[in-house]
């Protein structure tokens, strides 16, 4: 059984995710190698070679994986944790890669030692933004990074995975239902991912807002959770003027 299961979820992802692959098979083993990390990657039926690339990875007995129709992201990352064999799994897309080599070596001794469901490290964005755990703040938007957690895969079963009536934010939902089942939570400060911008949760719709809304509603009494959606208003108002900004930011002289 591996500790560890990096369940990585693409559709149509294209090379960039040969350098999300390589950061999981990268990685340097573990000091117990009967319990290693294995990589499950779902695939929702792409048509851009993806298929055909991911044969070649056949012989690699720590890959396996699946191409075929599915309902979405998260669909597809339910379908993962009921193939997951680890202890532990994390997840990731096609634009996000392990921060280092030495990542899941430096994060498994805590692993091992934790009696904690969900395990978070910090990630970073290419941009240069960095997100790290921050509990005491759940009510005001997702308060851990997704591709920093480690998660509990037994306790992810028993609570049925990812809602997938939700689109943008199942993995809020997911964790705020582990708060308040008094599901234990440990930090570790470890860049475990670096992401891409403009992901699921990174896009700055207002669908991604309105969606966090609606599971702050589940989670959070009214009084409070109404604090929190005007929060969540002005931040999709700052980041939709910062997007025309910058859209309407001349091109640098190319003279100078």
């Amino acid at each position: 059984m591996a500790l560890v299961s990096v369940i990585l979820v693409c559709r149509n992802p294209g090379p960039r995710l040969r350098d999300a692959v390589a950061s999981v098979v990268g990685q340097e083993p573990l000091a117990d190698a009967e319990a290693g990390v294995e990589l499950e990657i779902v695939d929702g039926a792409s048509h851009d070679g993806t298929v055909a690339w991911l044969s070649t990875l056949n012989a690699d007995r720590r890959v396996r994986w699946t191409s075929a129709p599915d309902g979405g992201v998260y669909t597809a990352m339910n379908l993962g944790l009921q193939r997951a064999r680890g202890t532990w799994c994390l997840f990731l897309g096609a634009d996000d890669v392990l921060a280092d080599p030495g990542v899941l070596a430096a994060v498994a001794p805590r692993l091992r030692a934790s009696a904690a469901d969900l395990v978070a490290g910090h990630a970073e964005y290419t941009d240069g933004r960095r997100y790290a755990p921050s509990p005491q703040r759940h009510a005001w938007r997702n308060f851990v990074h997704h591709q920093a957690c480690f998660y509990r895969t037994e306790t992810l079963r028993r609570l049925g995975g990812y809602d997938t009536s939700l689109r943008l934010q199942a993995d809020y939902d997911l964790n705020l239902r582990l708060l308040r089942g008094r599901a234990g939570m440990q930090e570790v400060p470890v860049l475990v991912a670096r992401c891409a911008p403009g992901g699921l949760s990174d896009s700055g719709r207002w669908a991604n807002y309105r969606e966090e809304i609606i599971v702050r509603h589940r989670h959070v009494a009214a009084w409070q959770a109404w604090v929190w959606d005007a929060a969540a208003l002005a931040r999709f108002v700052r980041k939709a003027w910062r997007r025309r900004t910058r859209a309407g930011s001349p091109e640098p002289d190319a003279t100078v």
